[in-house]
């Protein structure tokens, strides 16, 4: 049913992502599929990383931990941005269109006020690809 699945990642954020990689895990087990960690960066430091070169060692890193965990393949990507705040739905959707991704799971939080006036990334995806998202809380 899926054979390649896109999972969003922000390092700054990895306690929130356990939930979302172990559904990525477990589906990409089930039907065979890849499984692609995508995280966003910039050029200036964040607390992630001080660069864009220590922060695709750090995913590289991370997605070998996951793939040991999992006992499945974590590939990995890096995507630029100048803007990840601005520009981050915009890419994760660019990104997974370019992929071929024909799933993406993706971890969310719990709403906050201002959630009720602005629109969530995974809301973007589902609204402006042609992609099937599973949000895991």
């Amino acid at each position: 049913m899926y054979t390649k699945i896109m999972v969003p990642v922000d390092l700054e954020h990895e306690s929130t992502l356990e939930k979302a990689i172990k559904v990525a895990a477990d589906i990409g087990k089930l039907y065979s599929a890849s499984v692609c960690l995508v995280g966003v960066s910039a050029s200036p430091p964040s607390e992630a990383a001080h660069n864009e070169d220590e922060y695709k060692e750090k995913l590289a890193q991370y997605a070998e931990k996951q793939s040991a965990e999992h006992g499945i393949q974590f590939d990995h990507k890096t995507v630029h941005s100048n803007d990840p705040a601005v520009e981050l739905d915009d890419a994760l959707a660019d990104t997974g269109e370019a992929m071929g991704a024909d799933l993406v799971v993706m971890a969310s939080h719990v709403p906050r006020f201002m959630d009720h006036f602005f629109k969530s990334n995974a809301s973007r995806l589902v609204a402006h690809t042609s992609i099937s998202v599973v949000i895991v809380r």
